[in-house]
């Protein structure tokens, strides 16, 4: 009877300490050879920069439900899909031509546009320059002149000045806030009712080759039915290259170098470019559908009750000159790690170890464009939000950031611990016990000038007042350029980082009680560290 009531009294040890290495089999199906493998394939060429709205995105979204159909993920949209269809409003300035005289000019090259215009056609016979565009009582090119419905063509860079360099507007070497602030030129022209402004700077050509095409880009909204307000739309302005301003002008044998050295004597009386004007150009609008790629898990005793883990797997896309943003760590490694763990607790469950919350694995669409994917599926929720305990958010896991490129590259920033559930924090630190990195928590301080809490996905779920978490490895140089590439990853860290999530996520998954909301979402006192 003794050594039957020992025996008795050791099961229970017995089985928790079995209970307990069971993450640790588990975490350790996720290796740097399987996440690189997904990264090099959603970061490649052929994914093209899974933009929103291109078929790069729509890719993505196929391969993360291959993943999740191959794992045993149950498809939980509509009984039998793992897409649900994100309704989004696309709205693009769009130009179709774009002709001064014989020459046809290219948009995101030679020039961007800025304006609020319905598409449609604009046509002049010739083109009105005003030189500077300045209206100042002590300095005005336009005093008696009517631009109403025509196209203007201005210098949108400096101002006169005598040849001791002071301003012929201020009379001291102090810049006129015709200057200073560039943007009061425009607005002044525009109450004058132009039908077009062609605006030239020295700053033109550098800010179309650093935004590398984005300025042509799409906004996006989600679409709730409702139809654009029609609105007063203003003057469309055109902003032209030096170098196609100075061809326009080299019909009245000038260039914007020769204006200046003469306005500095004198106001320069309007001209008139006799090159036509012809252009189509203005917004469009496009209902577009992207997918949200869903995966269940479902849980053992608590099935009802859900923890979401996600990961955005959108980027930047391909711009129309070939460029392409391959977003190895923005956000391929998360939704790399989505996929990872995905895998990880499907193997889990098959061997009889599952958890035994259900676990709701989302590939986000269209974060990128403003939170969108994750702002629609809270609105729109394939599973109760009330039966949702909690969100563990992925997005950029894969780097070494500025802040600790000189430093112990064994960290992770943990974002989120002092935000509606004080839980969170001892969850996250329990979980990082036998993984042994160091969770910095300097983005939860409510001062902290990124205010990262609010940038990423989680953030929807936690303002339907869901525990959140945001697992991130920082910014880097190459965030949202072309060289976020798979070669600068640490794969190392960035498994390290996902079996810390994964042991986060086994925790949730099990703990008898899930996380009590016992906090605001604003209550952050101190730096919740």
């Amino acid at each position: 009877m003794k050594k039957l009531f020992s025996i008795l009294l050791l099961l229970p040890i017995a089985y928790s300490c079995s209970f307990a290495q069971v993450p640790s089999k588990y975490s350790n199906l996720i290796t740097e050879e399987s996440s690189e493998k997904h990264l090099t394939i959603l970061a490649s060429r052929e994914y093209a920069g899974r933009g929103t709205g291109q078929e790069g995105g729509l890719k993505a979204a196929n391969y993360i439900a291959e993943q999740f159909k191959t794992y045993g993920l149950k498809p939980v949209v509509d009984g039998n899909s793992y897409f649900q269809q994100v309704k989004l409003l696309k709205t693009g300035y769009d130009v179709a031509n774009f002709a001064i005289g014989t020459q046809q000019y290219v948009y995101g090259k030679d020039f961007y546009v800025q304006g609020d215009n319905q598409f449609q056609n604009f046509k002049a016979n010739d083109i009105l320059f005003v030189g500077y565009g300045i209206q100042d009582d002590k300095y005005n090119e336009l005093k008696g002149i009517d631009i109403k419905g025509k196209v203007v063509l201005i210098i949108n860079d400096g101002e006169p000045t005598d040849s001791n360099g002071n301003s012929l507007i201020s009379g001291t070497a102090t810049k006129s806030t015709w200057t200073t602030n560039r943007f009061q030129r425009i607005q002044e022209l525009i109450k004058l009712q132009p039908k077009v402004i062609l605006s030239t700077s020295s700053q033109v050509a550098e800010l179309i080759t650093r935004a590398k095409g984005r300025l042509t880009g799409s906004r996006f909204k989600i679409d709730n039915g409702t139809t654009t307000s029609a609105k007063e739309q203003s003057a469309p302005v055109v902003n032209i290259t030096e170098e196609v301003a100075n061809t326009i002008l080299a019909s009245l044998n000038t260039s914007v170098s020769t204006y200046k050295a003469q306005a500095a004597t004198k106001i320069q009386a309007s001209q008139t470019i006799p090159l036509a004007f012809d252009a189509q150009m203005g917004l469009k609008e496009e209902k577009i559908e992207v997918p949200n790629v869903l995966g269940l898990l479902e849980g053992s005793t608590k099935k009802d009750e859900v923890v979401v883990v996600s990961g955005h797997y959108d980027h930047d896309g391909i711009l129309p000159d070939g460029t392409f943003f391959p977003g190895a760590d923005d956000n391929g490694s998360g939704t790399v790690a989505v996929i990872e763990l995905a895998r990880a607790f499907s193997q889990a469950k098959k061997e009889g170890k599952g958890p035994k919350r259900s676990i709701l694995f989302i590939g986000l669409a269209a974060e990128e464009k403003g939170l969108l994917g994750s702002d629609y599926y809270v609105e729109h929720p394939i599973l109760p939000l009330a039966n949702t305990v909690a969100c563990i958010n992925i997005d950029m896991i894969g780097r070494i950031d500025d802040k600790h490129l000189n430093g112990d590259h064994n960290y992770i920033h943990v974002i989120g611990v002092n935000k509606l559930s004080t839980d969170l924090k001892p969850i996250v630190e329990k979980a990082n016990k036998d993984i042994k990195t160091k969770l910095d928590y300097d983005y939860n301080d409510p001062n902290e000038p990124m205010r990262l809490y609010y940038r990423s996905d989680h953030y929807n779920f936690a303002k339907k007042g869901i525990p959140s978490l945001f697992f991130f490895s920082g910014l880097h140089p190459h965030y949202h350029t072309p060289e976020d590439t798979v070669d600068k990853i640490d794969f190392p860290m960035m498994v390290k980082r996902e079996k810390l999530i994964f042991n986060t996520i086994w925790e949730l998954a099990n703990r008898p009680n899930k996380p009590k909301v016992d906090l605001s979402l604003e209550d952050a006192k101190g730096s919740g560290r």
